[in-house]
């Protein structure tokens, strides 16, 4: 089985292509650091347009990376949320499209639960129960799985998250972005 994933939850448009859910047969990621370098941290409407200026071309460049043409797909999972709503928007509605028009189905993926799947395709064997550290950009959060879709949350930070944390500290001492 062959999936399409899409991810524009904030200010990165990746596309890759697995294959049973284990095997990484592309990965394309277009960045927007340098974009938003400008202005010390993402600027949400800045990093929908980029979205939609970058989102065919990665989706593309995903297909021809893994030699897999739409045909082949058994389907296309997105992110849906939490993130920017703006650049959510154009990845969903980009998801949406292509389903609709090649007839394929479409799952909608949390994007924290992404960031703990992502553990699963290094080919390792994984074994329940086990603690996720979530530590990304917008969130740093403890959880417990069971088991899979099995969660409990633990905690997380108070105020900042972690990467915004190093991205206001950064910001403050004059290192650029992105600080983390």
């Amino acid at each position: 089985m062959k999936i399409l994933g899409i991810d524009t939850s904030c200010d990165e448009t990746a596309a890759a292509v697995v294959e049973d859910g284990v095997k990484i047969l592309s990965n394309q990621i277009a960045s927007q650091v340098d974009i938003h370098a400008r202005y010390g941290g993402i600027v949400p409407e800045v990093a929908s347009r980029q979205h939609i200026l970058s989102i065919i071309p990665i989706v593309s460049q995903a297909l021809d990376s893994a030699k897999v043409t739409w045909d082949e797909l058994n389907g296309i999972a997105v992110t849906n949320g939490p993130g920017l709503a703006g650049s959510l928007l154009v990845g969903v509605n980009a998801a949406k499209s292509f389903s609709f028009a090649r007839r394929l189905l479409i799952t909608g993926v949390n994007h924290l639960e992404g960031h703990i799947y992502a553990c699963f395709l290094t080919g390792k064997e994984i074994e329940f129960p086990l603690i996720c550290l979530i530590v990304s950009g917008g969130h740093s959060d403890l959880v417990l799985m069971r088991g899979h879709g099995a969660y409990t949350f633990l905690g997380q930070t108070r105020d900042d998250a972690a990467g915004d944390a190093f991205d206001k500290a950064a910001r403050v001492l004059g290192l650029g972005y992105p600080g983390g």
